[in-house]
């Protein structure tokens, strides 16, 4: 039984001021020495970054569509393992699940599986008392969710509060806090949503710092923590990524059928696996580089803006999610490092490489050069991709035998050509296959690249597989 205090930022729908209430609280309660850990629900990369920013340490997802609903309280206890406070941020309305499925996935759905009260954050524009309908109407659409109080957001007058906060009474929900439409802190947006916090460091430290001003104003800090502390024990254990490599954690055992299971892939020397970062590849999750760790690598991070080499020893290379896209002439300038990642690939290293990173594996990038590893040319389009995907392997890779069923996630707005390896054959296959669309993705001897984000807590075997081809590299 793990016992910590924690709650849910919600809302109505997406737009009501989520990101900035929870990030707000995360600045205000870690400038009173409180130690807190931030989550977000659902696949977003760039509100996490805000929140590691406020907190000072990770963000951290919870997401039950990709790492699994069993996964969710572990992952949480994990992630919050010594911190005082736990804020978590919802996605889009309280109860808006995977399309299809009801409420799976949602803020609701996560709230309960890790036991957390909820506060809903309401924005009042143009609302007098009908804000009390809104709020009892979330608050008895299902018994299962506990709405522990309000914060009002956009609030126009001092009258419009007091009308406000009168409606709220009517219906017994407390209101903790209180923002007026003239305090808003601007956070620039561009195609995928904000600009990520890597990206404007010193402008981004200015907004949580002004959050944080503007939360210890304007909302009841000790109200909120006292809700938090009515959250009572979890019953489970903190997730391992040593533990979920060898199954004991999860109830999956590796991949071991071929002799790649943890606990036994490096039997050696630590192969160094080098991960992409900075601010061109911000997006991934934490649990990537920790279960890497655990089955014996030493992950060291190589900034393909900056860095003309890649560190010294490199035997695999994983590139997650970024905007490529907004940096391709200075990606395209690092000939140094283009060139390595090239090698690199030909000697049968394995490489691995996420939406972003499948752009820069190939040819071209909007005209501009790239790493040439796969011969394919993308480019911005005007279309949104964007949805969880239950995808199967359609080859043997690097990271899963051929058959193998995932849930994923696409979020893009750039599209390749061709689409799959299966226009590059014989040099190459496709990676993934799903329901209503063409085969995507590329396998080309120990490269695997497609659009398909997964979260390597859902299948950590991924990790071992790596681990292991990164030491049979002579």
């Amino acid at each position: 039984m793990v016992s910590i205090p924690r709650v849910v930022i919600a809302a109505p729908a997406s737009g009501h001021g989520k990101t900035t209430v929870a990030t707000g609280l995360l600045a205000a309660f870690a400038a009173r020495g409180t130690r807190v850990a931030p989550f977000k629900i659902g696949p977003d990369y760039i509100d996490p970054g805000y929140h590691a920013l406020a907190a000072g340490r990770p963000g951290r997802n919870l997401d039950a569509v990709l790492a699994g609903e069993d996964r969710v309280a572990p992952l949480f206890v994990h992630g919050a393992a010594g911190a005082s406070l736990a804020i978590v941020e919802g996605v889009m309305g309280l109860y808006d699940g995977r399309v299809g499925e009801g409420d799976f996935g949602s803020t609701a759905h996560v709230a309960g599986l890790i036991g957390a009260p909820v506060i809903l954050v309401v924005d009042a524009t143009a609302q007098g008392r009908s804000v009390a309908a809104v709020v009892h109407g979330f608050r008895s659409f299902s018994t299962g969710v506990h709405i522990g109080g309000v914060i009002l957001n956009r609030v126009g007058s001092d009258r419009h509060e007091s009308l406000l906060r009168e409606a709220c009474e009517e219906v017994g929900a407390p209101v903790l806090g209180v923002l007026r439409r003239h305090d808003a802190v601007a956070a620039p947006s561009r195609h995928l949503g904000l600009i990520p916090a890597v990206e404007r460091r010193a402008e981004a430290s200015a907004a949580v710092d002004a959050l944080a001003a503007l939360i210890a104003s304007s909302v009841d800090l000790d109200e909120v923590y006292a809700l938090a502390s009515s959250a009572g024990p979890l019953p489970v254990e903190a997730w391992s990524p040593s533990e979920a490599l060898t199954g004991s954690a999860d109830g999956r055992t590796a991949d071991s059928a071929d002799g790649r299971a943890a606990g036994s892939a490096t039997g050696g020397a630590r192969p160094v696996i080098a991960v992409a970062g900075g601010a061109a590849f911000s997006f991934g999750y934490a649990e990537t580089t920790e279960l890497l760790a655990a089955a014996g690598a030493d992950v060291v991070t190589v900034d393909p803006l900056h860095d003309e080499k890649l560190p010294e020893g490199t035997r695999g290379l994983v590139v997650g999610g970024g905007f490529p896209e907004v940096y391709a002439s200075q990606l395209s300038a690092n000939a140094s490092l283009r060139n390595e990642v090239s090698r690199l690939a030909f000697t049968g290293a394995p490489v691995v490489a996420e939406c972003a990173g499948l752009l820069w594996l190939g040819r071209t990038l909007d005209d501009a050069p790239m790493c040439g590893v796969l011969d394919i040319e993308a480019a911005m389009t005007p279309t949104l991709t964007l949805g969880y995907r239950d995808a199967v392997a359609l080859a043997d890779s690097v990271i899963a035998p051929a058959g193998t069923r995932v849930s994923g996630h696409e979020f893009h707005r750039t599209m390749v050509s061709p689409r799959s390896g299966l226009l590059l054959a014989p040099r190459a296959d496709a990676a993934w296959a799903w329901r209503g669309a063409e085969p995507e993705g590329f396998v080309t001897e120990n490269v695997h690249a497609s659009y398909l984000h997964l979260h390597w807590a859902g299948q950590p075997e991924i990790a071992s597989r790596l681990v292991t081809a990164a030491t049979a590299v002579a």
